[in-house]
């Protein structure tokens, strides 16, 4: 079987793989460690392990790198982006900047490593909020998702926020229609959404918030519950193993993220033989980029 031959040739390479709760599960099944990117970037930094095999998207096996320079990061699917991250540059940061030149900027951590760069400090999605209130600045810009942003914005008003437009391909696909046939469907079920989603998917909801909240959400509530999922579909597949004994439906047949579901365990077993290059980022944009990061981790 693939995934006992990967188990062993990564406890013989000394490696460890790690895997976004996004992955299919065969994948998650092999991984050492399963969690969201920054949660997992911070595992990489803490293991002993020199050879990370990262089972993500490139910005987040790029945040990996950033926290262990010292470290081999593998992303066993080289073409796995992030549209997203994608849609905003170093260039547009600086050019935010010129416009408003008295801003903090603050960067989701879904971007890239040479946006990070050109940043004040990171946030996560859970962190966001938190992040955005112990900035000194009255204003603040917001990138690259400006679903994230808006609902930020809206839990801290004494701030002016600047959003970048940008989005989740695949959150930006649900709609109010998609919860007012879900509330149909299942009308005992608690709605939980990603802040990604549209405003107006994540005011109808029963709560919003990360996916590690998400999934703790459901994990720690009574057995029996129902539970309508607004994320990627790899978590909805995580709790019906996880939490066999609740009820998760997803909001829409829509939230599959396809660059997610790129990384094979062949692809798994081709970087552990050493076939696959590791993830090479220049060493200034590291030494920025790794600023930012830490800002964030020290709120």
């Amino acid at each position: 079987m693939i995934q006992d031959k990967i188990r062993s040739l990564a406890k013989r390479k000394d490696a460890l793989i790690l895997a976004h709760y996004y992955q299919t599960m065969d994948i998650q099944e092999i991984a050492g460690a399963v969690g969201d990117s920054f949660e997992l970037a911070k595992i990489s930094a803490a293991a002993p392990q020199k050879t990370l095999i990262f089972c993500g998207v490139r910005f987040m096996a790029e945040s990996a790198k950033i926290l262990s320079p010292d470290k081999c990061v593998i992303l066993p699917a080289p073409d796995a982006g992030c549209p997203m991250a994608d849609m905003v540059t170093p260039a547009d940061v600086r050019s935010l900047r010129r416009e408003h030149p008295g801003a903090a900027v603050m960067t989701y951590i879904n971007s890239s490593a040479a946006v990070k760069a050109e940043c004040d400090i990171c946030c996560t999605s859970s962190s966001a909020e938190r992040v955005a209130r112990s900035l000194r600045e009255d204003e603040i810009i917001f990138l690259p998702d400006q679903n994230l942003g808006a609902y930020v914005a809206a839990r801290v008003p004494e701030k002016r926020f600047i959003l970048f437009p940008g989005y989740c391909p695949v959150h930006r696909r649900v709609s109010a229609e998609d919860v007012r046939e879900a509330r149909l469907a299942r009308p005992g079920a608690r709605l939980l959404v990603h802040p990604e989603c549209p405003p107006e998917v994540v005011a109808l909801a029963d709560g919003a918030g990360s996916t590690s909240w998400i999934l703790n959400e459901v994990e720690n509530a009574p057995p029996g519950g129902q539970f309508i999922i607004g994320t990627e579909t790899g978590v909805a597949e995580r709790l019906r193993v996880t939490a066999p004994e609740q009820q998760c439906f997803l909001l829409s047949q829509s939230l599959l993220c396809p660059n997610m579901k790129k990384t094979k365990l062949q692809d798994v077993r081709d970087a552990l033989d050493g076939e696959t290059a590791g993830v090479e980022l220049d060493s200034a944009v590291m030494d920025a980029a790794r600023a930012s990061l830490l800002r964030m981790m020290a709120v």
